[in-house]
């Protein structure tokens, strides 16, 4: 028992740091997007007719982008989100420059009612380093 009083902030260090370890494989569980990489998402856009999301901001957009992608800022996300509702009844892909915002966008198309959502792995940079089509 002493020794928990007087290490008592290196207990809370380790399971701190624990937590931290274990919170984005929750995070990838919980989340009702599913991760997917380049081929996967190919297959879908070619054989089921996916949307493709780009969250990223406005500068990153006019930078490059996927093919025919629907640019939505994940800031606006929320706001914006009739205007993707003609898309409803098709798989949608979010994707960013890396992967990270795209799990957060997930989320808000999942509270606009789309069911079939997918994060693309590694977002844009991936793609575009696979040596993928891309639009300017």
């Amino acid at each position: 028992m002493s020794f928990l009083q007087n290490n008592w902030m290196l207990i809370l260090v380790l399971v701190m740091s624990g937590a931290m370890l274990v919170w984005p494989l929750l995070q990838r569980r919980m989340s009702p997007a599913k991760d997917i990489g380049n081929l996967e998402a190919t297959r879908l856009i070619n054989s089921a007719n996916a949307v493709l999301v780009d969250v990223r901001e406005t500068a990153e957009f006019e930078g490059g982008r996927l093919p025919k992608a629907v640019h939505i800022p994940l800031s606006q996300l929320p706001s914006r989100g009739d205007e993707l509702a003609r898309y409803a009844g098709r798989p949608v892909v979010a994707y960013c420059m890396s992967g990270n915002r795209s799990r957060t966008a997930g989320s808000a198309l999942a509270r606009l009612g789309f069911k079939d959502i997918y994060n693309l792995q590694g977002g844009y940079k991936a793609w575009r380093d696979a040596g993928l089509p891309v639009e300017k």
